[in-house]
């Protein structure tokens, strides 16, 4: 064989033009390193004169083998979707607030920061891990707390996320390709949620579509420095999310030990060098926090030992999985919870009523595109960069799907965001390489499939809210039939050469629109509404037609969002109230042994935002809450008089507390740091009595607000640290009552 005969090397292997659809294999397996240039556009040279293109230039342009057009559609998605994440975004005002007042602690306290504790004082921190606030409190240090500050982090992760994920789906296959990927990723209703929230869930999304990209360029050159790029985002995305981050380490691991050009040896060393870098990278904070000193650190909310490890394997890790309890009672949910939040466990959870509207949308569709595309690709060489996506995407779709479906701990709707990316880029990547051979009847019947699925599937997850837009399932309905069948027969035209043909065009582009107009029309009604608590939903604010268990609201969706006010009652910043709504009592909140401690039900005045409120026994003037909601948002509804009265502390906590929803929403009213006695449900033994006592001795703590609650509602009985601590301070200090509130002055005398 001659130099000229002689294969190229893996790294410069042109993909095939069309996309492999019967026996005929792929002439090469590698992933593009040189572009062609497309249809519709003309190659570009690398430089102009002798100095290169400028950097303006390459921003505006991208690479110099790219289509002109490719650069600015990219800009024109970003823009787009940077509006859609951003437009009227401090409408949901706080939206967590159990996560913004820890971001609000961070922007008070570096050591805050560090371990995301919940309060500036560091007495507990939040049940997860603090990267993602390491985010929102540096945002809150730079720019000032504010509603503004703390979600717009999410929403600029959002846009990274969807240009990464174009960026990553163009290498396996074209521009157009990873357009489509990134615009039906942004426009997909869970992700616009949670891209608009601060849930820590926008950060872990983000750095899984890095994780994937990093696996991506990995498999092109067998490159183990890629790997462990890709090692990186999962270990921070471990300190985002524990061990939900782990979920699609078999899919990358697969897609790399299958098409990676090199030696089998060789492939499975660099995966032990990627997991060594997962371990590194997530290790260095755990063992930080387990060699810091505990009693100069906060207390790891959500563990049974202060452990960061034990809550990544109890309540985050195994707790949520098999819904037995972590030691934790936050974390003992059982196969109730589970159902409680995401529906009975099975494998049609993700497309019943609780997450069918959240992430259901192209499900199906996705689903037929990875068999048609996995048996496209049956008999390609064992390099082929297609298939290795099809792995990819496939296997992080099918793993974490399954564990979504099957667990039976605490599981919320809104983890199907994780899902959002695999999903636009299996249908993105398969129906653009079948619409490249439409020439071929396998292909056809195939992409018309596929649309077909996709109008049935729409139409039966629109007629569940039928009082929104009753047109629209049936024009989705008959428009993605018609189009299939034309599809299916022929009328699209054969794939040309050169420039595409009209009608060739306007099928492409009834296609994409049958595709995805379900989903973005369910995408902009969640854009439209305000989202606050910690049960955040997506879909249209109406009535739902179904039964709701606990945590459903006003949505008319599948996943309940949590009301935030009175019944019947509305506010620029929050959601209007569900009917399903009751007004929170006493209730498995902490007791208390004096009868001055009980407090009334009588009205109070407006909130410190001007918000009407209704006083009950909580700390925030009793606003209501859906029997199963974990929080409400903002601490908009924070009982005013109360809230003057911390305002003028100037001990290390003004107050503390049973619960961290009520600790949040007081510190986010007033600014001052307060103590989540129990954490987040009050069932944790932090601070310990002793510990209490001895703060209270110092001085440090200024008051004590009875009847806080935690967001599940309870304190696990009687015996609970929270409990012991109400019991003593009702025992040896005066109950007074402030705005409707039983209030204990700490500072003060004890009475006995």
């Amino acid at each position: 064989m001659t130099p000229a005969q002689a294969s190229p090397p893996p790294s410069t292997i042109t993909p095939p033009d069309r996309w492999p659809v019967t026996e005929q294999p792929l002439a090469t397996g590698s992933p593009p390193r040189r572009h062609r240039p497309e249809p519709g556009g003309r190659r570009r040279q690398a430089g102009d004169g002798h100095h290169g293109p400028s950097l303006t230039r390459r921003l505006l342009q991208g690479p110099a083998d790219d289509p002109r057009w490719a650069r600015p559609a990219l800009l024109v998605l970003l823009g787009v979707t940077a509006l859609l994440y951003l437009w009227n975004l401090s409408a949901s005002g706080y939206a967590n607030s159990f996560y913004a007042a820890a971001t609000q602690a961070g922007s008070q306290s570096w050591k805050a920061l560090l371990f995301g504790s919940l309060d500036a004082g560091n007495a507990i921190t939040v049940d997860k891990p603090p990267a993602s606030l390491w985010v929102s409190g540096l945002s809150a240090r730079i720019f000032g707390f504010s509603s503004w500050s703390v979600l717009v982090p999410q929403a600029l992760e959002g846009v990274a996320a969807v240009g990464l994920l174009a960026a990553t789906v163009r290498r396996t296959a074209d521009v157009r390709t990873g357009l489509l990927a990134g615009a039906a990723f942004a426009l997909t209703p869970v992700a616009a949620l949670m891209f608009r929230f601060n849930n820590p869930d926008a950060l872990l999304v983000l750095l899984l579509v890095g994780a994937a990209y990093a696996t991506v360029r990995a498999v092109e050159r067998a490159s183990w420095r890629w790997l462990s790029v890709a090692g990186t985002c999962l270990g921070f995305a471990f300190l985002t999310k524990l061990a939900q981050a782990l979920l699609i380490v078999p899919a990358l691991g697969l897609a790399y030990l299958v098409a990676a050009p090199t030696g089998l040896r060789r492939r499975l060393v660099h995966l032990l060098a990627g997991l060594g870098t997962i371990i590194v990278s997530a290790g260095w904070y755990v063992a930080l926090v387990d060699l810091w000193p505990a009693g100069s650190r906060p207390y790891i909310g959500g563990s049974t030992n202060n452990s960061l490890w034990q809550l990544a394997l109890g309540y985050n890790g195994l707790g949520r999985i098999f819904g037995a309890s972590a030691g934790s009672g936050a974390g003992g949910g059982g196969g109730g919870m589970g159902a409680s939040f995401g529906g009975p466990t099975g494998i049609t959870r993700l497309f019943a009523e609780r997450m069918g509207g959240e992430i259901s949308w192209l499900l199906p569709t996705a689903l037929l595109a990875l068999v048609a595309g996995l048996w496209a690709t049956r008999r390609t060489p064992r390099t082929d960069a297609r298939r290795a996506a099809l792995l990819l995407w496939g296997g992080w779709l099918l793993v974490s799907g399954l564990v979504f479906s099957y667990m039976s701990g605490i599981i919320h709707p809104y983890y199907t965001a994780a899902l959002a990316p695999a999903i636009a880029a299996l249908v993105a990547g398969v129906g653009c390489g079948l619409w490249q051979v439409r020439d071929r009847r396998s292909a056809r019947i195939a992409l018309a499939a596929m649309v077909a699925v996709t109008g049935v599937w729409n139409h039966v997850l629109l007629d569940r809210v039928s009082t929104w837009l009753p047109a629209l399932r049936w024009i989705i309905l008959i428009g993605c039939l018609l189009v299939a069948l034309a599809l299916a027969f022929g009328a699209a035209g054969r794939p040309a050469a050169g420039r595409p043909g009209r009608l060739a065009v306007a099928f492409a582009l009834a296609t994409a629109l049958g595709l995805g107009a379900g989903s973005t029309a369910y995408t902009l009604a969640t854009v439209a509404q305000a989202h606050t608590g910690s049960t955040p939903s997506s879909g249209p604010a109406v009535a739902s037609a179904q039964d709701g268990g606990p945590g459903r609201g006003t949505r008319g969706d599948f996943g309940g969002q949590p009301p935030t006010g009175p019944p019947g009652t509305t506010s620029p910043t929050t959601p209007t109230t569900s009917t399903t709504a009751t007004t929170t009592g006493t209730t498995g909140t902490t007791p208390t042994t004096s009868s001055t401690a009980t407090t009334t039900g009588t009205p109070s005045t407006t909130s410190s935002t001007g918000t009407p409120s209704t006083t009950g026994t909580s700390a925030t003037s009793g606003t209501t809450q859906a029997a199963g909601d974990m929080g409400n948002g903002g601490g908009q509804r924070a009982n005013s008089e109360l809230v003057a009265l911390l305002s003028k502390s100037t001990t290390t906590w003004a107050a503390a507390t049973s619960g961290a929803t009520t600790a949040a929403e007081l510190e986010l009213a007033s600014g001052q740091s307060v103590i989540a006695v129990g954490g987040w449900d009050g069932s944790d033994p932090a601070p310990t009595l002793a510990q209490f006592q001895q703060w209270v001795a110092e001085g440090r703590i200024h008051y004590f607000v009875s009847g806080g609650m935690g967001g599940m509602g309870g304190n696990n009985g009687s015996t609970s640290t929270a409990s012991r601590i109400a019991t003593w301070v009702a025992a040896h200090y005066t109950a007074t009552t402030v705005g409707g509130q039983t209030v204990y002055d700490l500072t003060a005398a004890a009475s006995g």
